[in-house]
């Protein structure tokens, strides 16, 4: 589902894992099997998976190369570029480079890297935090904040990350 080298590019909504934090991913992994992070298949497919194995996926896919995405129209990945560097003072929404880092890289072990991640799935990430139905972040910090956030905005720091390198 990810591809061999973690740059699935079909099915959009179906995350990278090229580059990603090593300790994310076993954190996810992790999670779906306990189900503290619901989707059916990745739950499965974790169910069977050791603490080694999930060590193993996790190193595996974080020494990979992520491939971004330059296809993101220039003017909403501008915005979501000023949103990601600055945040929405009005809104109280901080910036997203506080905890994933300038370039995007995230900050082990808690903050994914978003650099390079396919749109279509920051946004539906974004819109689960917003309606509750993703509930695996510390603190409930991701969804406090993605229910600040309209769909324009949400659709723009989609974009930007996309084809962040």
């Amino acid at each position: 589902c990810h591809g061999a080298d973690g740059n699935k590019t079909m099915g959009t909504v179906i995350p990278k894992l090229a580059g990603q934090i090593a300790p994310y991913i076993d954190k996810q992994l992790h999670d779906f099997k306990s189900g503290e992070r619901k989707n059916s298949i990745m739950s499965s497919m974790a169910a069977g998976l050791s603490d080694a194995d999930m060590k193993d996926v996790a190193a595996y896919f974080s020494s990979q190369t992520i491939v971004p995405d330059d296809s993101a129209p220039p003017a909403l990945a501008d915005a979501g570029k000023k949103i990601y560097e600055g945040g929405i003072a009005d809104a109280a929404v901080p910036a997203c480079s506080a905890c994933h880092g300038p370039q995007g890289a995230g900050v082990t072990p808690l903050y994914p890297r978003l650099a390079g991640q396919h749109a279509d799935y920051l946004a539906l990430q974004l819109r689960n935090f917003k309606a509750g139905g993703r509930a695996n972040d510390p603190n409930g910090v991701m969804r406090d904040i993605a229910a600040k956030l309209t769909d324009k905005q949400i659709e723009a720091v989609a974009a930007y990350l996309s084809a962040f390198h």
